[in-house]
This record gives C-alpha cells, structure tokens and sequence, in this order.
C-alpha cells in the first residue's frame, strides 16, 4: 500500500487552496484526485518500506553468506593447489 503520509499532505495542500465557500467542489475535487491517485498506484507495483527493509536485509544476509562461501572456496582451492 502507498505511504498514507504523502496522501495527507497532499490532501493537505490541496485543501489551502480553496476557501471554505468552496468546500462542496473541494471534496468532489479531492474524491476524484483521490480516486485517480489509487488507480494510478495501484498499477505501479509498489511496496511498503517494511516489505523493502525486509527485503533489504535479507539479501544482505545472503550477500554476507555468499562471501562467506567464496572465501571457502578460495581457501579450499589454495590448498589443492598446494598438494
């Protein structure tokens, strides 16, 4: 789901514009805003910065055990090169 934060202050700029008089055309503008942002992030593939956090780490945790192994590996080689 899309940070709600940057909805809100969206929404929150888009409110400074019109005056309370306006307030009706206000909220149909920002229903339809609202409704087009949805859609248009909804076809984005986004994801939340946990998911991505969660992500990252994993694959730092995979990137540190494939060095681990190339380590293993150049040592293992070292030693048949030697015999």
């Amino acid at each position: 789901m899309i940070d709600k934060q940057l909805f809100q202050q969206f929404i929150g700029q888009f409110d400074s514009l019109f005056s309370p008089a306006e307030n009706t055309l206000a909220s149909e503008v920002r229903q339809q805003i609202h409704s087009a942002m949805m859609m248009a992030f909804s076809r984005l593939d986004l994801v939340t910065r946990e998911e991505f956090d969660a992500q990252n780490a994993v694959l730092m945790r995979s990137r540190e055990k494939i060095d681990q192994l190339e380590h293993q590996l150049a040592t293992i080689a070292a030693k048949l090169d030697d015999a």
